[in-house]
């Protein structure tokens, strides 16, 4: 998806204002299940099912947080976050993360991106600041908030 009127000549024009947001992605809990195996978080509150549906204050499996944050910047590129006439988009870091819902297998979750900040750089290097608000279905709070860094290179 691309953003209209957004490129590395207008993004500037662009910060403060909401980017867009991301479809809904489902967290079913073979997502969580690869993502355990993965990185080897195999925490029974989100692989085993029936402990978790006993022992939870949830009342079921929750996604990992750190598999929830993970899926920001896929997100944030269907949204148009690198635009089309930049040769590059890269993970350049963090500035703050919050968990603040925990993400139940079987929800919905989705971004709403926002650039806070434009940092033009030697080389044709941009780096953008944006808020990231990982929605879920149903939920009066975020999965998460972000401040994510990218480096755009023109």
């Amino acid at each position: 998806m691309s953003i209209k009127g957004y490129s590395i000549a207008t993004i500037d024009d662009f910060v403060g204002r909401e980017l867009g947001i991301s479809d809904w992605v489902v967290i079913d809990q073979s997502r969580i299940n690869a993502f355990a195996e993965c990185t080897g978080d195999k925490q029974w509150i989100h692989v085993n099912e029936e402990r978790a549906k006993r022992e939870s204050p949830f009342g079921g499996t929750i996604a990992h947080g750190y598999l929830t944050l993970s899926l920001l910047a896929a997100l944030a590129m269907e949204i148009g976050l690198i635009p089309e006439d930049a040769s590059a988009g890269l993970n350049y870091g963090l500035d703050k993360v919050r968990f603040m819902t925990p993400v139940k297998a079987g929800a919905r979750v989705r971004n709403r991106v926002t650039l806070i900040s434009v940092e033009k750089k030697s080389g044709g290097r941009i780096i953008v600041k944006t808020m990231n608000e990982l929605q879920i279905e149903g939920e009066e709070k975020p999965a998460l908030v972000a401040e994510t860094l990218a480096m755009l290179v023109a």
